[in-house]
């Protein structure tokens, strides 16, 4: 108590000095903390205005048992700068509803907001239209759709660059969205969309992938499909200018996928695949590639070697958790990859000591190497590679791995070490 009434004394002392301007900056310089405020509040009704009116983030958890969308509407309109806010809602005795309001309770207080990132259940349409024409302003949304889609709405968002979409499996049948919601020409400023959950019969796509022809990176996420048949034919009218594509947990889509690139896309560097098996049609990539990510893949055997030889561009390579890859192989491929700076192996129990020679006399360039969790690799190989690479910065492997000489090596020469 004593504590308390002292930081109130403190505070009417600045209050009765310092001009609004002045103190807004004061407080814009506190570092956000949920006991901030609190604290803030016990000064004065003032201090805390101003201190709300100078926070332009904002974090929530929000629950329909303790949250009305009216008292979130009026809590928000404290903060007049808020330009990013990240809300996250919980479960309660009863969501059908709740972030649909949430939503409308934003996109109604918060007209300067520029990213959303609203983690719930699905929203629907209505809502979202709400936000798109109350929020010109965004640049960055990630929300959760409810089917039937349609993306319509993205029209009015002028300034989006990035989107992010998680699509919800819904058991049984779905109404689809009418044509003439399903269908629209936009020239979309998205940059970068990301795309969760896409089924191989939904509807609403193609005027999405006709749209987004300023797209440079696109990521699908959990999709087995790219939209019914008339989405799937407008796929490629997005890959002009197209520089990275990551495919997560898309195994039946992603030689398709490949396929399409392989004829239409020309600008692609970066080329990240996960959890899948993967075919000999990427040997048709461009040759440009920097980066190159294949991660718990079952690859063909003497693959790889081919995609060395086809990507002698590479700076990056993540080949983590592929428990099949062993020395000869993996060897090979380094023999043509002498401009990798990256190099991860995490997880990839089929590779020994030889695999760690062939790095360093190969990529003379490596700045970071990820060996962890490989039981063939051993401490004499870990301290060949420290004291044979030169531009060595960063490099992740086990406490257990670390020779005297390793340890002091990597301290003298700046090399950070970690095993996380």
């Amino acid at each position: 108590m004593e504590m308390d009434a002292q930081k109130r004394e403190r505070g009417m002392e600045m209050d009765r000095i310092l001009c609004d301007e002045l103190l807004e900056e004061v407080l814009r310089r506190i570092p956000l903390r949920p006991s901030v405020s609190a604290d803030v509040s016990l000064v004065s009704k003032r201090w805390l205005r101003l201190y709300r009116s100078s926070i332009s983030c904002l974090h929530l958890r929000l629950s329909p048992d303790n949250c009305a969308p009216t008292s979130l509407s009026s809590f928000l309109s404290h903060f007049p700068r808020l330009v990013l806010l990240f809300a996250t809602i919980v479960g309660g005795d009863d969501v059908s509803n709740f972030p649909d309001q949430i939503l409308l309770s934003i996109a109604s207080s918060c007209p300067k907001l520029r990213a959303l990132r609203l983690k719930s259940e699905p929203v629907s349409l209505f809502p979202l239209i709400s936000l798109s024409t109350s929020c010109p302003h965004l640049t960055s949304l990630h929300i959760a759709q409810a089917r039937p889609f349609s993306f319509h709405w993205l029209v009015f968002l002028h300034s989006l660059q990035m989107l992010t979409i998680v699509f919800t499996p819904v058991p049984g049948e779905v109404d689809q969205v009418d044509a003439l919601q399903r269908n629209f020409n936009a020239a979309l400023k998205l940059e970068t969309l990301v795309l969760d959950g896409i089924q191989r019969c939904d509807f609403g796509f193609a005027s999405l992938w006709r749209s987004c022809k300023n797209l440079k990176t696109l990521r699908l996420y959990r999709c087995d499909g790219i939209g019914d048949d008339t989405s799937a034919s407008s796929f490629v009218d997005c890959f002009n200018g197209l520089q990275e594509v990551e495919l997560k947990w898309c195994g039946s889509i992603v030689n398709d996928i490949l396929m399409r690139l392989v004829e239409n896309c020309t600008s692609l560097n970066t080329l990240l695949i996960y959890h899948v098996g993967l075919k000999t049609m990427a040997l048709a990539m461009s040759s440009k590639l920097e980066e190159l990510s294949l991660i718990n893949c079952k690859v063909e055997p003497g693959l790889l070697v081919t995609l060395g030889q086809r990507f002698r561009n590479l700076r990056e390579l993540d080949l983590s958790f592929n428990e099949m890859l062993v020395d000869e192989e993996f060897i090979s491929m380094l023999a043509s990859c002498n401009c990798l700076r990256g190099l991860n192996v995490r997880g990839c129990e089929g590779l020994a000591n030889a695999s760690v020679v062939s790095m360093f006399k190969s990529c003379k360039q490596l700045e970071s190497v990820d060996i962890l969790n490989c039981p063939g690799i051993g401490a004499e190989a870990v301290e060949l590679l420290v004291l044979n690479c030169p531009q060595l910065r960063l490099i992740w492997v086990e406490e257990s791995k670390l020779s005297d000489v390793s340890r002091s090596w990597s301290s003298k020469n700046f090399v950070l070490v970690l095993n996380v």
